[in-house]
């Protein structure tokens, strides 16, 4: 199939366009129940920006092109661009290791630059929000950089981590004697033409969205509170619009002096061993690389309190399309919204990777078993019926969907739905399952049960 073309998306009337993404846009904010989203979409010589609702579902202001909404993971791939301009600059060599700067990392001497941007460092996912608050970069990192949390040899595979991008932080901070905030503030956003805001600011020169969850009990919508510890800022603490995604998204392809276009190529090339499961179909430095048809995609999901932004960019035609919501629900109308961008510009923008099993449901007792991914515990068990069934830290069992081949996809038992889940792997050593891959995270086989 051939690339999308910006001549292809354009519509000869884009005021009608235009109109017709926010009659799309402001419908589907309604079916969802998101409070406000917007909606922008970059085709070279325009930009179709649209946005709905508010930035809260009681008394909040209108929802504008101005208006931050917590862009969670997405303050990754900003991260790891800041990072690309010291290694541009020479500062910093993706390929050296981080234990010459971190001390931290005496216990994982083979860990690179290169593994912490692209979750190929096998470490595990990160403290959680409550124990990490209060605790300096250097203290968090000694406690999980360490040899026995290690998930697989640096580079051999993928588990995504917060972790690795505090680390990434930590060594912006390091090279440029800048706090991460300022880092990417002067080297990055304000190059960019981005206003900056990050979580915790008490006086943010822009308007803020709140986040939002649905109480299913009684249909309302209520406020999100944001806990993403301070120390956690590097792997999403940035706010951001739709705009400011689409100013990212040129950067990733090559359509700004910003982010130099070797960088920001080294930043789409997929690595070695970095296989994301149900995540995205491949993994550059900072960037997922999402296949529609023949086409590659690059960009980021990301998900605060309440709160999904998506950014994808296609280097061949230069488009950018970008989506901020503030309800966990936006998930569901930003699918929804790339079917509608099909229908009304011809444009198939991914929204995920495609069901990764082949053949089954089987029961494939050899999973079963008890797997940790730092202090987090999975425990797949077999349900009622003999088939296999997930627990993550105590939580009420998902059932799983196993295949021959070894993926898996989670049901959702309410709905009988099932989403892309992960993959079992084999220790290429004796051939037994020694870890598990969810949702992008690893866990390694600790026991059987």
């Amino acid at each position: 199939m051939p690339y999308p073309t910006a001549a292809s998306v354009a519509d000869p009337r884009p005021s009608l366009l235009r109109q017709a993404l926010q009659d799309r846009l402001d419908t589907l904010a309604h079916t969802h129940r998101v409070p406000g989203a917007q909606l922008a979409v970059d085709i070279q010589t325009e930009v179709l920006s649209v946005c709905t609702g508010t930035s809260d579902a009681v008394g909040g202001h209108p929802f504008t092109a101005e208006t931050a909404v917590p862009l969670g993971s997405v303050t990754k791939t900003y991260t790891a661009a800041t990072v690309m301009l010291l290694v541009d600059d020479e500062d910093l060599d993706l390929d050296e290791p981080v234990s010459g700067i971190l001390p931290e990392f005496e216990d994982l001497p083979k860990v690179t630059v290169r593994h912490l941007l692209a979750h190929t460092a096998g470490l595990p996912a990160g403290l959680d929000s409550d124990s990490a608050t209060g605790t300096t970069a250097p203290r968090y990192l000694s406690r999980v950089c360490t040899d026995a949390d290690a998930l697989f040899p640096p580079g051999t595979d993928f588990s995504y981590s917060n972790a690795g991008y505090v680390a990434a932080g930590r060594l912006i901070s390091t090279v440029t004697g800048m706090s991460w905030h300022d880092a990417v503030r002067t080297l990055l956003l304000e190059p960019l033409g981005i206003v900056p805001s990050f979580l915790g600011d008490t006086a943010d020169a822009r308007p803020v969205a709140r986040g939002h969850a649905l109480n299913k009990a009684t249909g309302a919508m209520r406020p999100a509170h944001q806990n993403l510890a301070p120390v956690e800022a590097p792997a999403g603490a940035l706010l951001g619009s739709a705009d400011d995604l689409i100013a990212l998204g040129r950067a990733l392809i090559g359509r700004t002096a910003v982010l130099p276009a070797a960088a920001a190529a080294q930043m789409r090339r997929a690595e070695p061993g970095a296989e994301p499961g149900a995540l995205a179909d491949g993994w550059g430095l900072g960037a997922a690389l999402f296949q529609q048809d023949d086409v590659w995609w690059y960009g980021h999901d990301g998900n605060a309190q309440g709160t999904s932004c998506h950014l994808r960019a296609e280097p061949h035609s230069g488009v950018v399309v970008a989506f901020t919501g503030n309800s966990g629900g936006a998930t569901a109308l930003w699918r929804d919204l790339a079917d509608d961008l099909t229908a009304l510009t011809g444009l198939r923008v991914p929204t995920s990777r495609a069901a990764l099993g082949r053949g089954g449901p089987v029961a494939l007792p050899e999973c079963l078993g008890v797997y940790r991914n730092g202090a987090s515990e999975y425990r797949i068990v077999p349900d009622a019926n003999g088939m296999p069934a997930l627990s993550i830290d105590g939580d009420l069992p998902l059932p799983l969907r196993c295949h021959p081949d070894l993926t898996c996809d989670l049901v959702d038992p309410d709905t009988g739905r099932t989403e892309p889940g992960g993959r079992f792997h084999r220790d290429p050593a004796d051939g037994t399952v020694d870890r598990v891959q969810i949702s992008g995270r690893t866990a390694r086989r600790v026991r059987t049960v």
